[in-house]
C-alpha cells in the first residue's frame, strides 16, 4: 500500500502500464504513449520509473510475489492435503479475476525482461509452482492422493493461468466457483483409492 505521493504516483504509473501492456503488448507500447496515458511529459515519467523494462519487471514480480506469500500462509495454515489445493486454486483464480491486466502482462510477456530480472521472476514463478508440487506431495504422504508426475503441477497451473483469457468477472461463476470446478476434475484423476 503506497503511503507517499510519490508511492502513489509510481503505483499510478504501473497500473497505466499494466493496462496499456496487456492492450497493446510490451513491445507495441511506446513511453510517449505512457506518458500521455499516465499524464506525464517524459522527464516527470522518468522520475517514477527507471524504464520500460523495469515497469514489466515490476508488474511480474509483484503478481508472483504475492501468490508466494499467500501460498506461504496457506502451506502454513495446517490444511487438509485436498482443502490445500483447493485454496491455492481459489487464491490464484481469484487473483488473477482481481488482477486480470497485470497477468495478461506476466504471461504474455514477462519473456522480454533480461539479465537479473528475468533471473528473479523465473525463480519466484519456480518458486510458486514449488508450493504446489509440496501440496501434492503431502496428499501422497498423507495416502490420500496417488503419486504423480512432477508436470502434474505445470498442466494444473496452465489450467488456472490461463483463465486470464477468458474468465469474466461479471458472469455467472465466481473465481472460487471455476477453482472448485477444476479441483474437483482434477481430483476425481489423483484421489487414492
Amino acid at each position: 500500500m503506497a503511503t507517499s505521493t510519490y508511492e502513489m504516483n509510481r503505483e499510478r504509473v504501473i497500473a497505466v502500464a499494466a493496462e496499456l501492456f496487456a492492450r497493446n503488448g510490451y513491445h507495441g507500447t511506446g513511453i510517449a504513449e505512457l506518458g500521455k496515458a499516465a499524464g506525464l511529459g517524459r522527464g516527470a515519467l522518468y522520475h517514477y520509473i527507471e524504464s520500460k523494462e523495469a515497469l514489466l519487471y515490476a508488474i511480474s514480480k509483484e503478481q508472483v510475489d504475492r501468490m508466494n506469500t499467500f501460498a506461504e500462509r496457506a502451506m502454513s495454515a495446517g490444511l487438509e492435503p485436498e482443502e490445500l489445493l483447493r485454496t491455492l486454486a481459489r487464491g490464484l483464480l481469484r487473483n488473477i479475476a482481481d488482477h486480470r491486466a497485470q497477468w495478461a502482462v506476466f504471461f504474455r510477456d514477462y519473456g522480454a525482461l533480461t539479465g537479473e530480472r528475468r533471473d528473479k521472476v523465473i525463480t519466484a514463478r519456480e518458486r510458486y509452482e514449488g508450493y504446489w508440487r509440496q501440496a501434492l506431495d503431502r496428499g501422497v504422504q498423507a495416502g490420500v492422493l496417488r503419486p504423480t508426475p512432477r508436470l502434474l503441477v505445470k498442466g494444473i497451473l496452465g489450467m488456472l493461468n490461463y483463465t486470464y483469457l477468458w474468465f469474466d468477472p461479471g458472469g455467472e461463476l465466481t473465481p472460487e466457483q471455476v477453482a472448485d470446478d477444476f479441483l474437483d476434475a482434477l481430483m476425481r484423476g489423483v484421489r487414492a483409492g
